[in-house]
């Protein structure tokens, strides 16, 4: 058995890219191995945030956990903010990392571009804060989407290069990612992921969207000019609506297909969006009664905290003995 990591920062929403890519695979990979799962609140701060959204957010990202299934009974979940050792080795990790290193991450120039001198050093460097994260807890396995594998080789890099200094400490991770809808596409740009960020909200179906705007978004969803619904990557937008409903109803695309021989991208549309609404209504009515028990969830996160930061310190004294810092 394996420890497993993952984290998911808080937002003020999550789309069904977020359940899908992450959330989902962690269901699995609970009844499978030691599991650990967190909230990654300084990642959230690499921008300007409003401190008491970012409070709502923490808890609202818990709610939406546990009312997916993830069992505290199963799975470590925790706050990255009450365990002080991630920051702790974070600092020391960036004396072993390079600048060159983190100027190649894809994400931080995506992030960074046209926006100068208002970019904060903690978006430049929060991939040694990530790495931190995962090395802390001798992390064997981290799934990942397509877009943070990167940030897992980043961290790889790290651990060996402190091994070859200090002499054998971390383990070193891998990631793992879903073979099947990895990346779930914006409906309005489907060569571009799904992002809690976008400008238009019709990019993203929300954990939380209604009957009707789960309609709407789903008929205005881009797609080719085509009219059979086959799976084709060379035509993104029904691919990504396919790749959708496949992971949804747990349907093949042969199945899929077959059930729509003869119908065109509007039954297919208005199936998919029925899909969604059945699929998420029980979700969103577990999420809001979590988040009526604000104390319940608070209690989670600290007993959850405090078996991380056991497990986090065991390490810290560790790591502090191999770079000398120990007396």
């Amino acid at each position: 058995m394996g420890r497993v990591l993952s984290a998911l920062q808080p937002s003020g929403f999550l789309h069904i890219g977020n359940y899908l890519g992450m959330i989902e695979p962690v269901l699995i990979l609970q009844e499978q191995h030691e599991n650990f799962i967190f909230i990654v609140d300084y990642h959230a701060i690499t921008v300007p945030q409003d401190p008491k959204k970012l409070r709502e957010q923490i808890l609202f990202a818990l709610a939406v956990y546990l009312a997916s299934g993830i069992d505290p009974q199963k799975t470590t979940i925790f706050q990255q903010s009450a365990i002080p050792q991630h920051t702790e080795l974070g600092w020391i990790l960036n004396c072993v990392a390079s600048m060159g290193e983190l100027e190649r991450m894809t994400q931080f120039k995506d992030k960074s571009r046209n926006k100068g001198e208002q970019v904060s050093v903690g978006l430049f460097d929060y991939p040694v804060l990530m790495a931190a994260d995962i090395l802390l807890y001798d992390t064997n396995i981290v799934p990942v989407g397509e877009d943070q594998k990167q940030h897992v080789e980043l961290t790889r890099n790290i651990a060996q290069r402190f091994n070859q200094r200090f002499g054998t400490t971390f383990t070193l991770p891998k990631p793992e990612i879903r073979t099947h809808g990895a990346r779930i596409m914006g409906l309005d740009h489907p060569e571009k992921k799904m992002s809690k960020s976008a400008e238009n909200p019709k990019n993203y179906i929300s954990l939380l969207d209604d009957e009707s705007a789960i309609q709407q978004k789903i008929m205005s969803a881009v797609t080719d000019s085509g009219k059979e619904i086959i799976y084709d990557q060379n035509s993104p937008g029904l691919a990504n609506l396919m790749t959708i409903y496949s992971l949804i109803t747990q349907k093949t695309f042969e199945q899929i297909q077959e059930e729509f021989e003869g119908k065109g991208y509007g039954d297919f549309k208005k199936q998919l969006a029925q899909a969604l609404i059945i699929f998420l209504h029980p979700l969103q009515e577990k999420i809001h009664l979590y988040l009526k028990n604000e104390d319940e969830l608070k209690r989670i996160l600290h007993e959850g905290s405090l078996r991380a930061q056991d497990i986090a310190e065991k390490k810290m004294k560790q790591i502090r003995k191999k770079i000398g810092v120990t007396l």
